[in-house]
């Protein structure tokens, strides 16, 4: 299938920054299309024609449409060249499969929603009392280098943003820092390009620094 590869959603979305990571690792080219799905009066009727349920991402390419992240990311990896975002082997696939799942099981449910959210609103952060038993499993079935397999997989893409928030909350990167493997992982996704170049606002350097 041929045609441009158009994404929409809002730069500040975990879930659509899965999907910017996963094209540029593929080298895609795209378009991103904003989306604001917490605007007073909502997302767009045009939006809802590609995605009734009014959630981001979506992504079109040519004729077909897509939403749901995980269907958007195993479609990007399989339908364009690059480098397979997928491990060869039956048990590594399975377990990134698995780490994926605790992502969005887990890792959203309670270190996004339930810290870096109530964090900026200067409330109670739930999250954090599951944090240890998160990040510890987490670490456990993560690969020696990468999540799953010895190159990036769409597993490092589905945790890394969602971590990334949580480190920017100090007692987030306080929990972090006890898992030394998962630390020095996030340290070696903030060198890729992909992970670069979708950095959330938080994350940009300031005007004026070095």
């Amino acid at each position: 299938m041929t045609g441009p590869v158009d994404l929409f959603g809002a730069e500040y979305s975990v879930y659509v920054r899965i999907c910017r990571i996963v094209l540029a690792e593929k080298g895609v080219e795209y378009t991103l299309h904003p989306i604001d799905v917490f605007a007073s009066d909502g997302p767009p009727q045009d939006y809802l024609d590609l995605n009734p349920f009014g959630r981001i991402p979506s992504l079109r390419h040519g004729n077909l449409v897509l939403y749901e992240t995980d269907a958007i990311t195993a479609y990007i990896d399989e339908a364009f060249d690059g480098p397979d975002l997928m491990p060869a082997g039956i048990q590594a696939r399975a377990r990134a499969r698995q780490i994926m799942r605790l992502a969005d099981t887990e890792i959203y449910r309670h270190l996004v929603w339930g810290v870096c959210v109530p964090s900026r609103e200067n409330a109670a952060m739930p999250g954090l009392e599951r944090a240890g038993l998160i990040l510890g499993e987490l670490q456990r079935l993560a690969g020696e280098n990468w999540m799953a397999g010895d190159q990036v997989s769409l597993a490092d893409a589905h945790v890394y943003p969602m971590l990334a928030y949580f480190s920017l909350v100090p007692e987030g990167a306080a929990k972090l820092a006890q898992f030394d493997r998962l630390a020095q992982w996030m340290e070696q996704m903030r060198e890729l390009n992909s992970v670069i170049f979708s950095r959330f606002s938080e994350e940009k350097p300031s005007a004026g620094s070095l």
